[in-house]
């Protein structure tokens, strides 16, 4: 049987996050397979502040290997009148400066713990979500992203 250290394989993560929304995250796993995770995220013409629940099954019988997924929700503040394509299908266009949006974000991937005592985990996924500004504008993104974190 597998106990609840080895099925989570770290209590608490800190690191970067690189994709359309890029930034600082951390996660706690809080019981088994079970976690939250914050994201400070930056993109060209603003800065947004996201919290995800996310379940972490372990994948393909590989130690150290989990899938993730899981619902969280996101906002967003921008600072330049300006259109931004990031290159992964951002679709937010025409913020104005000072606008503020609200979204729901998901989130599913792949993560993947070093064995052996090194404290570093790897991870690949995508964290869809859906966007309403102050003007009412409505944007989507699907908002790939690699993960490279220091675990505790």
């Amino acid at each position: 049987m597998i106990s609840n250290l080895q099925a989570q394989d770290y209590n608490t993560a800190v690191g970067l996050r690189f994709g359309s929304t890029t930034g600082l995250t951390i996660k706690h796993n809080y019981k088994p397979n079970s976690a939250v995770e914050g994201i400070i995220g930056f993109f060209g013409n603003g800065f947004s502040l996201t919290g995800l629940i996310e379940r972490h099954p372990q994948a393909f019988d590989v130690r150290g290997l989990h899938w993730y997924y899981g619902a969280g929700a996101h906002i967003a503040f921008y600072r330049d009148p300006n259109d931004f394509n990031s290159g992964f299908n951002r679709d937010i266009k025409d913020r104005d400066n000072d606008d503020i949006g609200i979204g729901i974000d998901g989130i599913v991937g792949l993560e993947y713990k070093f064995p052996d005592g090194v404290p570093l985990a790897v991870s690949m996924g995508l964290k869809p979500f859906i966007e309403v500004d102050t003007e009412g504008d409505v944007g989507a993104l699907i908002d790939p992203g690699l993960g490279l974190k220091i675990t505790f």
